[in-house]
């Protein structure tokens, strides 16, 4: 059962693509096609799956979330603002000189809501992984939740990460695997083929769940069913659309670390507006 409808969801998703747009606009530098494909998992996990206190970051008994991949932080950003961590107006400092919002988060410079440091590709799970295992041993009752990319899964520390995870059985670890296909020099299949990745982790103890990752009712139920496995660590591969909700950056590798120009942001922020063309927009 969703608190919010299916409508409420897709709108806040819209949101949250709209404003990834002009932030990258703005800062003129940045990554669109992961953060744009990883709109509606993060919605799902704000709105819906985490148990979190925006007017409380520091609750002790919150769910923990690492973003591992971090250079599509401006999904984390723009969710976290309209989650209510922080005003959005501070949206359009990311990547500007002493902004809390830089090119990978940073938690030291106090932005609420961002619990770990990312930069390095494959060190996400291992961060989560550790405190999920620190966790279990102060008894306590929260759960840790990691998104990663499939151009991660290149990296040695992440593998080692997944034996550590299932070799201690840690169920109240969920990962979220943005499984978009491209990294920066391409296609993942050209570049290191991953597949087959659900027996890769299977093999690890993990339990392997497939989802939609643009149906963000699917997303929520596969973090209800993780929460119900009493055994292993679960990961959710969420096939998405890198560039999703504009057309001309769909599944397209160049658009894995480039942000749009002027014109580029109009045309985009028009398909977002517009739903692709399937409503009037009182900006044309």
């Amino acid at each position: 059962m969703l608190k919010h409808s299916q409508e409420k969801l897709e709108q806040i998703a819209t949101e949250i693509r709209k404003d990834i747009i002009k932030m990258l606009l703005e800062a003129g530098s940045g990554h669109s096609a992961g953060a744009l494909g990883m709109a509606d998992v993060f919605t799902a996990l704000y709105f819906e799956i985490l148990n979190h206190d925006p007017k409380n970051p520091k609750w002790q008994d919150r769910d923990r979330f690492f973003l591992s991949n971090g250079h599509i932080n401006p999904v984390l950003y723009a969710t976290l603002a309209h989650a209510g961590y922080f005003p959005k107006e501070e949206l359009l400092t990311l990547r500007k000189l002493g902004s809390r919002l830089q090119g990978h988060p940073q938690r030291t410079f106090g932005l609420p809501g961002v619990e770990s440091t990312s930069g390095p590709l494959g060190c996400g799970l291992a961060q989560a992984a550790g405190y999920a295992y620190a966790a279990r041993m102060d008894n306590k009752k929260f759960r840790v939740f990691c998104a990663v990319s499939d151009g991660e899964h290149d990296t040695g520390n992440h593998w080692e990460a997944v034996l550590f995870a299932g070799k201690n059985n840690l169920n109240n670890l969920t990962l979220f695997v943005d499984r978009n296909n491209i990294q920066i020099d391409g296609f993942t299949e050209d570049v290191m083929p991953l597949e087959p990745l659900e027996a890769k982790y299977a093999a690890f103890n993990w339990h392997v769940i497939h989802v939609d990752g643009h149906n963000i009712e699917d997303v929520v139920d596969a973090a209800n069913l993780s929460d119900a496995v009493h055994s292993d660590p679960t990961v959710i591969i969420c096939h998405t659309i890198p560039g999703k909700g504009v057309s001309f950056m769909e599944n397209l590798p160049e658009w894995h670390g480039s942000p749009p120009d002027k014109e580029q942001a109009r045309k985009a922020l028009h398909e977002l507006r517009t739903l692709g063309g399937k409503i009037k927009s009182e900006h044309e």
